[in-house]
């Protein structure tokens, strides 16, 4: 399924809620991880322009906002990055050519896959740019601007040139499957994006890995993702998994107040098949709403057919606000991890320590292969 295209200016700002005109569509790519979040690390390392609006607004968390009367000295301050407008050689010429355009780079959070981008031009209703085109590259280490911008850098286009909407969440669809660390972003000519997402997949580097051993293999800025939960009401449960601690309430996952007699619970996939030795469950900044007891559980196998899962942590009492450690008896192997929160509620974060087997590395290094990394 195509993904819808938005073109042309939106209608000027009336007044009232901002976003009640703004184009959007689902796009069954983003239940993937954003690889742009800057909670993960995800920065915008440069721009050739950004003379109205800074770059760093393009991964901010959360939609773009948008205050009517805000001026400043350069003019309207947007959430966004936006550029000055181009101009052309001389009188006889003032338009800028085919070839012009303004560009930024982006260190994305984690290595990934990427499934999906959403570049989204809100507030841009005749500023947006005419078109946009997006690149990416893998580039080992902490390339500085000028190493991403040398000639030895090989670019995939993952977007051609492509018209897009204002004040629109233009959305596309990535068909490479290798490894990318750094997206290049154009606009032509230029103009004003408010957003950008990337979503897809990490592909952690099991070198980095291997050294360091013991690591919480549920991570994901170390591969892991969550597979389903049984309730996203309040806030999404791959928040459990987010690098750091919570820092407020909607940091976490929690769930609505159930008037049944069921109980809530998410699964994961690890980075690959892992020994895990310890395990940490966080309620921070869930005071009146943690989870009363959690268990834990994992499985082996690839596609958990016929696998049974097995209890790593019985149902235990969980305190309000409060990080809870537990060590392991006995170090156990598996693919899967399962918590079970009684009876709703919620946690901030979900930490199980251990390694991989000998098994999940090969499968990983594999892996690495494959995506050319």
């Amino acid at each position: 399924m195509t993904a819808p295209r938005f073109t042309g200016p939106a209608a000027p700002f009336g007044g009232g809620d901002p976003y009640a005109d703004h184009r959007t569509a689902d796009f069954p790519f983003t239940t993937h991880t954003d690889l742009a979040d800057r909670r993960l690390g995800a920065g915008v390392v440069a721009a050739n322009d950004e003379f109205f609006a800074e770059r760093e607004n393009l991964l901010t968390p959360g939609r773009a906002v948008f205050d009517p009367g805000r001026f400043g000295h350069k003019g309207k301050v947007m959430d966004g990055w936006e550029t000055r407008r181009r101009r052309g050689t001389d009188a006889g010429h003032p338009w800028p050519t085919a070839e012009d355009h303004d560009w930024a780079l982006i260190r994305l959070g984690a290595p990934g896959v990427i499934r999906g981008i959403v570049v989204d031009t809100a507030h841009f209703r005749g500023n947006h740019p005419e078109a946009v085109s997006v690149e990416a590259a893998s580039v080992p280490g902490t390339p500085s601007p000028e190493q991403l911008l040398g000639d030895d850098v090989k670019w995939t286009t993952l977007v051609p040139r492509t018209p897009v909407g204002g004040h629109a969440a233009n959305g596309f669809e990535v068909s490479a499957r290798q490894r990318f660390t750094h997206l290049r972003l154009n606009q032509h000519p230029d103009g004003g994006i408010a957003r950008l997402r990337v979503y897809g997949e990490v592909a952690p580097d099991p070198g980095w890995l291997a050294a360091l051993g013991t690591f919480d293999v549920v991570a994901l800025e170390n591969g892991g993702r969550v597979e389903d939960a049984s309730d996203r009401f309040y806030s999404p449960p791959a928040h459990t998994i987010l690098p750091g601690n919570s820092r407020r309430m909607d940091e976490g996952w929690e769930t609505r107040r159930r008037r049944d007699r069921g109980h809530d619970w998410i699964t994961y996939r690890l980075a690959a098949q892992s020994e895990i030795r310890a395990v940490e469950i966080d309620t921070a900044y869930l005071k009146g709403n943690s989870a009363g007891w959690a268990s834990v559980s994992v499985r082996d196998g690839e596609d958990g057919s016929g696998v049974d899962w097995v209890e790593l942590l019985p149902r235990t009492r969980l305190q309000p606000d409060t990080r809870h450690r537990f060590v392991l008896p006995a170090p156990a192997a598996g693919t899967h991890a399962r918590v079970d929160i009684y009876p709703d509620g919620g946690i901030s974060r979900l930490r199980l320590y251990g390694s991989l087997t000998e098994t999940g590395a090969s499968q990983l290094a594999a892996r690495q292969r494959e995506l050319g990394g």
